[in-house]
């Protein structure tokens, strides 16, 4: 593993490849347009995160070759200092080596020493390798899917919760009742 801040300039072209060639797999393992940072725009990226004492870039090379990378960063809320998000990507062809729990690995001791005590990530529901890799070094499903403009509707949505089997669903609809979301409170 390599510490991002000790990268030359071919690095941030290698990433760029990385994610691009990541984003663009049929399956849509991360979210992305269909483009990613410019090189140039890349290389502040990293400079920026080398400055924030909460956040971290780490690579997995191998010969010079970048094979994975992943991105750390502390929440700024004051309320949830305890927590950071963390964005994880391995190049196909390096998938099933070991190369993700090792980033893994080093999240959690970078947690340790930053005194972040819940690591969030976000993964799509339909990536199953990467849910049995997370799941398997102890991270836990929680949160809820939500859906917009069902139907057609704009104020329609559905709420999913879990996944196989059972899966909770909700369907609403945002100002059901007009100006309820805005006061709060129950309707009567």
């Amino acid at each position: 593993l390599v510490w991002l801040a000790f990268l030359g300039g071919a690095w941030f072209a290698a990433l760029v490849t990385l994610a691009e060639a990541v984003g663009g797999e049929e399956e849509r393992w991360i979210l992305s347009s269909d483009t990613w940072r410019t090189i140039a725009d890349e290389r502040r990226y990293v400079k920026s995160v080398y400055r924030h004492p909460d956040a971290a870039v780490l690579v997995a090379e191998e010969d010079g070759h970048v094979l994975a990378r992943m991105s750390l960063s502390r929440d700024r809320h004051a309320a949830s200092r305890h927590v950071a998000d963390l964005g994880l990507m391995v190049a196909a062809e390096h998938r099933g080596r070991g190369i993700g729990r090792l980033l893994l690995e080093a999240a959690v001791d970078w947690a340790r020493m930053s005194g972040v005590t819940k690591l969030e990530l976000h993964v799509f529901p339909w990536n199953e390798p990467a849910l049995r890799q997370y799941e398997s070094f102890g991270f836990e499903r929680e949160g809820f899917r939500i859906a917009r403009n069902v139907g057609g509707m704009a104020t329609a949505f559905v709420a999913e919760w879990g996944s196989g089997g059972p899966v909770v669903g909700i369907l609403g609809e945002f100002d059901a009742l007009p100006d309820l979301a805005r006061r709060g409170g129950a309707a009567r």
